[in-house]
């Protein structure tokens, strides 16, 4: 995706086709009235040259008022081709896993200046092979719920833009590979972010943005939380967490993430990461941009900065991003993506369709 040059921000940017994914209450305040883009990351590149990443998302805005946008997006996620070998070492098998999810949104302006959107989602995960105890594909139904509001203050004499917006995604079932036995929660996440744009000169914009994560998962049970007064680990209690831990509900899992921490608020901080970065734009034409993620080494350790350009004709638009690790353990670390957007209200316009 663009963004991944920001950083990972994108709550409260400009509308853009991939606003699926970052917010797609933005739809509704897009400036052309469909659009389409492509994206490609591929993963792990100096281990593999087989595990990508495909993107596809488009809009499109309907009715007479211009206050609504339908949406949708495809995401599939390949692990490239993986041998299952014996006891022996000897190859007897060759598993091509996967996981892809389709989401389907409806976005509309609630005011001239707020707008809200809803996505229905439903992900299918393909990484689970045991011969033996009959492991399988999981498949899971979710929703997000998202918010985004833009301002037009004035400052000196110019005016500027000022953007919030929020998003809860991944508000869902639980995914298990072995028929229910072990059901592991969604990845639900809340994201809240802000922007702010401000001419330079006369075709010259720079926008600022942050972005805060906090992940809506309740902590998982450790048997060292619960010791007896002789310091050994009270099995009975820890068994008694675990239960109540795997048979909670997504929805209670979402409060209680708030304040179920091992480590206390402090933890709780540890869980919250941020994004911030800037982009340059030369006549909405050209675009600069460079971004910071970081997250606690303790809760994941995802540290990388993000650069980034894009140009854009009439009709079409590309992009092209770089990520920078600072900690050891990205995936994407020195990882080029492409993202490439189409202009579906410029293309009419191009083969003569407006009258």
């Amino acid at each position: 995706l663009l963004t991944g040059s920001r950083g990972d921000w994108g709550a409260a940017t400009d509308p853009d086709v991939n606003s699926q994914y970052w917010n797609p209450a933005k739809y509704a305040f897009a400036f052309s009235r469909a659009g389409v883009s492509v994206s490609y990351t591929p993963w792990l590149r100096k281990l593999v040259n087989d595990i990508n990443l495909a993107y596809v998302a488009g809009y499109w805005k309907f009715g007479s008022s211009d206050l609504q946008a339908l949406s949708a997006s495809l995401r599939y996620f390949s692990l490239g081709s993986i041998n299952i070998t014996d006891d022996g070492g000897n190859i007897t098998n060759s598993i091509n896993p996967y996981e892809m999810a389709f989401d389907l949104g409806y976005s509309r302006k609630l005011s001239q200046s707020f707008s809200m959107g809803v996505v229905f989602r439903f992900i299918y995960s393909d990484l689970a092979y045991d011969e033996t105890e009959g492991m399988k594909g999981a498949a899971a139904f979710a929703a997000d719920i998202s918010g985004y509001q833009t301002f037009y203050p004035i400052v000196g004499r110019s005016e500027c833009q000022w953007s919030w917006g929020w998003n809860i995604s991944n508000i869902g079932t639980k995914v298990s590979y072995d028929n229910g036995n072990r059901p592991a929660f969604l990845p639900t996440n809340l994201k809240l972010g802000t922007s702010f744009t401000f001419p330079l000169a006369d075709y010259h914009t720079l926008a600022v943005n942050l972005d805060l994560n906090k992940l809506l998962v309740p902590s998982k049970p450790r048997d060292s939380d619960y010791l007896d007064e002789n310091g050994q680990i009270d099995q009975r209690a820890y068994e008694k967490a675990y239960e109540d831990w795997q048979n909670m509900s997504p929805i209670t899992g979402i409060f209680k993430s708030f304040s179920d921490a091992p480590g206390g608020f402090k933890e709780e901080l540890r869980e919250i990461s941020y994004s911030l970065g800037a982009e340059y734009s030369y006549n909405q034409q050209f675009f600069l941009r460079a971004g910071y993620y970081h997250e606690s080494q303790y809760k994941g350790n995802r540290q990388y900065f993000g650069f980034g350009a894009g140009f854009s004709l009439n009709v079409v638009r590309l992009d092209a991003s770089y990520m920078l690790a600072t900690a050891q353990t990205s995936p994407l670390d020195q990882t080029l993506r492409f993202t490439l957007t189409f202009d579906m209200d410029g293309l009419r316009d191009l083969f003569g369709g407006r009258r």
